[in-house]
């Protein structure tokens, strides 16, 4: 990538910004465990909103605050210094900071699969990615949709640069970009990709389904991952395990009723209800039974979120590939 993953973090060190949310059902015991989450509107943190508005954190005994940041870095940066105490993040801003040697944190999840809702957009008429040489890619550099144009075009034999134009487009401009002729080819995630497919005239090239560790392992180019402070878990392990299994109920409502998700969720995305429902089915969400199978011993999304480190490193996003492993803690669970 023209621009790595290191330098967007870097330059992307906008504030965090906590919004106070209103107090939910009964009142909460004295002794309730505080947990401080840091989100955003974006899909990955619909759990645990959902979990705070629909009082599922109170029912386990927990006080859990939002703190909302503008930027994964912003995000990352106050989990590292112990302003937060979990949230959840795109996996390779996660392999970025373990790559650097942080050990502060630890996986203890993973919330979803968007792989239906990011992808690359064509007008019709293309076929294949060999149609596009010569033609310009839109993408947000250093992103996960980034990653996926960089592998696509790796599996049809092409380069950036010689074979193709890729340009940095910041994500909201992407469907103006695309609807006005200035790229050919645009490589988005919701809600900008759901709002370029709705266009007349375009397809779905390829979507994270594509990305050749989701054909091998499952894992999309910038999985989402539920991280905690190892201090919070070694302080609070018993609050960490009524986390998720408050988090892990949300899961469940957003996957088996996503209807009864909408109006609390609309209240932190600003989107339609429509828009919103459908944000959620775009998505699948993990149980916690799943959780096991994901993050276990011999998991292989564990190897394919080791792969995507290694990728980064061939892609010049991080120097070297941690050992995602021993970053894992599925105790919680």
């Amino acid at each position: 990538m023209g621009t790595t993953r290191r330098q967007l973090i870097k330059g992307m060190a906008l504030g965090a910004a906590a919004l106070a949310l209103p107090a939910a059902g009964r009142a909460l015991a004295a002794d309730a465990q505080a947990v401080r989450y840091g989100g955003s509107a974006w899909l990955g943190h619909y759990p645990a909103w959902l979990a705070i508005k629909a009082g599922y954190f109170k029912e386990q005994g927990l006080e859990v605050g939002w703190e909302s940041f503008g930027t994964t870095s912003a995000r990352v940066s106050a989990l590292l210094s112990g302003n937060i105490d979990m949230a959840v993040t795109a996996a390779p801003a996660a392999l970025a900071v373990m790559s650097r040697g942080s050990r502060h944190f630890a996986i203890i999840g993973v919330p979803e699969n968007f792989g239906r809702v990011e992808g690359l957009i064509v007008r019709k008429g293309v076929q294949q990615m060999a149609d596009l040489k010569g033609k310009k890619i839109g993408v947000t550099f250093a992103s996960s949709a980034h990653l996926l144009v960089l592998n696509l075009l790796d599996q049809a034999g092409l380069q950036p640069d010689r074979d193709v134009t890729v340009l940095n487009v910041p994500a909201p401009e992407m469907p103006a970009a695309f609807q006005s002729g200035q790229i050919d080819a645009a490589a988005a995630w919701t809600p900008q990709f759901n709002a370029i497919k709705a266009m007349p005239g375009v397809k779905v090239l390829a979507d994270d389904t594509g990305f050749a560790l989701y054909k091998a392992y499952g894992v999309t180019p910038g999985p989402d991952v539920l991280v905690a402070r190892r201090a919070f878990l070694k302080e609070h392990p018993e609050a960490a395990r009524r986390f998720l299994k408050a988090y892990f109920r949300a899961n469940e409502q957003l996957k088996s009723q996503p209807d009864s998700a909408v109006p609390a969720l609309v209240e932190l995305t600003k989107l339609t209800p429509a828009e919103q429902l459908e944000m959620v089915k775009g998505a699948d969400w993990y149980s916690a039974a799943e959780q096991s199978q994901l993050l276990g011993a011999g998991s292989k999304y564990i190897d394919g979120l080791q792969k995507l480190a290694e990728m980064m490193v061939q892609y010049g996003q991080i120097d070297k590939a941690p050992p995602v492993r021993e970053w894992i803690d599925p105790a919680y669970l």
